[in-house]
């Protein structure tokens, strides 16, 4: 007689497991769109007797980019891997007090080829300072990047952009610097959101602008990838606030 062989049993048919929206997942920060800013071999040296510029008269298609209000020590970094990644030169309105807590940041900076300006130390509105303050902030800020990176500042560019025409011409004499105010501003501050603020400075953009903008604010940095790709394909070159006041016409 044939021996019965039990039946094995079937293991039970494994449950899918149900699995949340990853929403630690974020994409990379920026993606090089094989898009680079020329080499752009140009004067910096300037003079003049205008203390106050918002633009330059470039008949080129360049434009300044402006960064204020940092170092960051997140931020800034990464804003600097995405110029790198496309060759691109700017310019950064430095806090004095940021300098002195971040002045490796700083260094880097001027190693990589970009421009540093004044914005003073303590970022307190000028024009309700009197003259010897709004002198102490310029002279502790250009110390702090002296000391840092070896370099004094060419430019300035006051907080919340106040200051007199009286003080703009005080600061001229004094120091050298003429008042960098901009021309196309993304109100970046507010933050309106990345996409907002790229579309804001590629509406804007125009031959000699002076582009503001805050490494301070992530989002501002985020928005930056869609921006400089946006400005490269449309034909715009990236020089420093020098380079662009150094240009013929520059009044």
């Amino acid at each position: 007689m044939a021996k019965t062989v039990p039946a094995q049993a079937v293991p039970p048919r494994p449950q899918p497991v149900k699995v949340g929206a990853n929403t630690q997942y974020r994409p990379p920060a920026y993606v090089n769109q094989g898009l680079r800013n020329p080499n752009m071999n140009l004067p910096s040296q300037f003079s003049g007797t205008t203390v106050s510029h918002s633009r330059g008269l470039s008949n080129n298609p360049y434009v300044a980019m402006t960064f204020d209000d940092g170092p960051h020590p997140q931020n800034t970094p990464r804003l600097l891997d995405m110029l790198r990644a496309r060759n691109i030169k700017a310019t950064f309105y430095v806090i004095g007090g940021n300098v002195d807590r971040y002045p490796h940041i700083v260094r880097r900076i001027v190693a990589e080829g970009h421009e540093i300006g004044n914005h003073t130390y303590t970022h307190r509105k000028l024009t309700s300072l009197g003259d010897s303050e709004v002198k102490k902030e310029m002279r502790r800020t250009e110390d702090a990047i002296v000391r840092a990176a070896g370099v004094r500042p060419r430019t300035m560019r006051p907080p919340y952009g106040a200051l007199l025409t009286r003080q703009r011409s005080a600061v001229f004499a004094d120091f050298g610097y003429p008042t960098i105010m901009w021309s196309v501003d993304p109100n970046d501050w507010k933050r309106p959101g990345p996409s907002v603020v790229a579309s804001r400075i590629l509406k804007g953009a125009h031959n000699g602008a002076i582009i503001l903008a805050h490494d301070l604010h992530a989002p501002t940095v985020d928005a930056m990838p869609k921006t400089f790709d946006g400005l490269l394909s449309r034909g715009f070159q990236f020089i420093s606030v020098s380079q662009l006041l150094a240009q013929k016409g520059q009044a």
